[in-house]
């Protein structure tokens, strides 16, 4: 296999949103990530899932969903906490949302769907590393609001599952130890 590849994979690291600074990718390098989704596996050819971008312009609407998401779940928030739920919508240059398709009139099982849609991410994890673009993911229980599903546009059968920041680290933490094979591979 090319010693690239290999490089590649060892360099990535999980930089935090916070922590991702701009500059993000221009207009083609993001094309150029997104076009990594698209070789993911896809049993059925039925893509299922798709990314929104959450631009500048929508980062205070943004947070306005993550303020509501608080206080649903916490009524007794104070400000500083709903001002530290708003601003986590300020995070990372570039940020998109990844959304599982899940329509049950396919044939083809809700985890195929889930492991073809991280494929999709983890190209796009890569391709960014690639293209020299740090990259984290982030989840949360504010994906599952309402107000999330509102302002993604999101259908019945579709469920937002994180946020990919993409940008320039600001700090990076030294690589953490690799499980070896031996840990997690066995054979009958």
């Amino acid at each position: 296999m090319d010693g690239d590849l290999w490089d590649l994979l060892a360099a990535r690291r999980h930089v935090g949103l916070r922590r991702l600074l701009a500059p993000g990718p221009d207009d083609a390098a993001l094309a150029r990530i997104l076009e990594a989704a698209a070789h993911a596996p896809d049993h059925g050819l039925l893509r299922p899932w798709r990314f929104v971008l959450v631009p500048q312009t929508r980062r205070d609407d943004l947070g306005t969903v993550f303020e509501e998401a608080l206080a649903a779940r916490d009524p007794a928030a104070d400000d500083a906490a709903r001002a530290a739920a708003r601003a986590k919508a300020q995070h990372a240059p570039c940020l998109l949302v990844a959304i599982l398709v899940d329509d049950p009139a396919t044939p083809i099982p809700g985890t195929e769907k889930l492991v073809s849609l991280g494929c999709a991410v983890q190209n796009m994890l890569l391709a960014a590393q690639a293209l020299g673009h740090a990259s984290g993911l982030a989840s949360g229980s504010a994906l599952e609001s309402p107000g999330m599903r509102h302002m993604l546009g999101l259908n019945a059968h579709e469920r937002a599952i994180c946020f990919i920041g993409f940008g320039t680290a600001g700090a990076m933490k030294p690589p953490r130890p690799r499980p070896q094979p031996a840990q997690f591979f066995s054979s009958l």
